[in-house]
């Protein structure tokens, strides 16, 4: 996130999406009040349901798939491995120019049907990748009026960067005319028409070098579906706790001009920052080795770190959505996923059962009053919540570590958040978040934590 009110690459594409779903811009008086097409809810206030997470994580699950090579895998953590190899492939990397041969076996899910039909849907997914292995996730649909999408690339991932890895990437150009990847989100390209996706199944292909016996283990792989109606308002909650986590704090600011390879530096790693924030409330820790190519004379090192490690070849940044949550699971007993959230009520009940959020959202600097700046896309970490029901945050963007917690008014914030329309500096309609979020949490919750996710939508 730059403190400019600047264009992300996800931005940019976001707009083409809102573009070809409004059809022009949306005059600055025309914005719709709370209980309106665009900001409507249901009649107790809270804004409709619209989101459908659907994960594969237990025993069970892996062995509901259909399997070509792979085999499942009990234990404390369920998982799925290569079992015998299915097939050999030689891929080109096309950020190294490397051509290699490579050992592959799939898992298919189930197809999944969507409680809600949607206009978008993010994969994300856990996994172990040694050196020397690395997986690809693909997402296939079908639209509404009973035809198919083609298999879409939603990631292609290690959690290395070595001579032995591919580099971590998303695929561009990926679209049939009616539906879209836009780095890491699948869109209908125009959802005015009503098209929507009904139901999909996601592709796991495992990959290792010949020869050997290492393999990478999925744990967790999951998609969120969602179907937020436009909107430029959302409607008021009612604040409900008041609790603070003691989450770490960590300023991407004070990384500027450090590693310009990863998207420029630290001004832009608002999300692998949030990330190590989050990481290290659950204990996370990076060792010395693992900390040793860090400029000695940086401080926290951990944060270039996570930057390097969540970077998007691609992409050209750290703020894949799905990039940051598989970062956070490397960790030991750690699992993340990327979904939506409909409300406040939502965070508070995360809060409650000790789980923050990461939040993303973009705003004018006067939206948010005590921000200091304007944003086309940022990440912070939500801790918790004053007496008054206000957000509290930590956020990145801020000068220093010490000045990286603040408190954000409430109604401002969730409109900031929830809202999937908004005009920019010029005045024009592009888009919001709609809510999106990364939940990192315990790999075995307890009980109270998982009722908590559960109530999000999270299992």
């Amino acid at each position: 996130m730059s403190r400019a009110e600047q264009p992300s690459r996800r931005t940019v594409l976001a707009a083409a999406v809102a573009a070809a779903v409004t059809g022009a811009a949306i005059p600055a008086t025309a914005e719709a009040a709370p209980g309106t097409e665009a900001g409507r809810a249901d009649p107790d206030g809270a804004p409709a349901a619209r989101v459908d997470y659907r994960a594969w994580t237990t025993f069970r699950d892996w062995r509901s798939g259909t399997a070509r090579g792979t085999r499942p895998v009990a234990g404390a953590r369920p998982g799925v491995v290569i079992g015998a190899p299915a097939g050999r492939t030689d891929h080109t990397d096309p950020h190294t120019g490397r051509t290699a041969a490579w050992e592959y076996a799939t898992w298919t899910s189930p197809v999944h049907r969507l409680s809600v039909p949607a206009t978008e849907v993010i994969a994300s997914w856990n996994a172990h990748t040694p050196s020397g292995t690395w997986i690809q996730i693909e997402l296939k649909g079908t639209y509404s009026d009973g035809t198919d999408t083609p298999w879409y690339v939603m990631g292609r991932w290690t959690a290395g960067d070595g001579d032995q890895d591919i580099r971590r990437t998303s695929v561009d150009d990926q679209g049939d005319g009616r539906s879209s990847v836009w780095t890491d989100t699948f869109a209908i390209d125009d959802a005015s028409t009503g098209l929507r996706l009904t139901s999909y199944r996601l592709r796991l292909t495992l990959h290792r070098r010949p020869g050997t016996r290492t393999t990478p283990t999925v744990w967790r792989l999951g998609a969120m579906g969602s179907d937020v109606p436009d909107r430029f308002t959302v409607p008021a909650s009612t604040p409900g706790l008041a609790q603070e986590l003691r989450v770490p704090r960590y300023s991407q600011e004070i990384h500027k001009g450090q590693y310009p390879e990863y998207d420029n530096g630290g001004e832009a790693w608002c999300s692998p920052t949030s990330s190590q924030m989050i990481i290290e409330y659950w204990g996370g820790r990076l060792t010395e080795d693992q900390l040793a190519w860090v400029d000695p004379s940086y401080a926290d090192p951990q944060v270039c770190h996570a930057a390097r490690y969540t970077y998007d070849y691609q992409y050209a940044g750290c703020g894949n959505w799905p990039f940051n949550a598989a970062y956070a699971a490397t960790f030991d007993g750690l699992q993340g996923v990327v979904t939506r959230l409909g409300s406040l009520t939502d965070l508070e009940t995360l809060i409650a059962a000790g789980i923050p959020a990461i939040t993303s959202q973009s705003f004018l600097a006067e939206e948010l009053t005590g921000a200091g700046y304007g944003t086309s896309g940022h990440l912070m970490t939500v801790i918790g919540f004053t007496a008054d029901g206000d957000v509290i945050a930590n956020d990145p963007a801020s000068d220093d570590n010490e000045a990286v917690r603040r408190v954000y008014k409430r109604r401002e914030w969730e409109n900031i958040w929830l809202r999937t329309k908004r005009y920019n500096a010029s005045g024009k309609v592009v888009s919001g978040t709609g809510g999106v979020c990364y939940l990192y949490f315990p790999a075995h919750p307890s009980p109270r934590q998982r009722r908590a996710l559960a109530a999000v939508g999270v299992r």
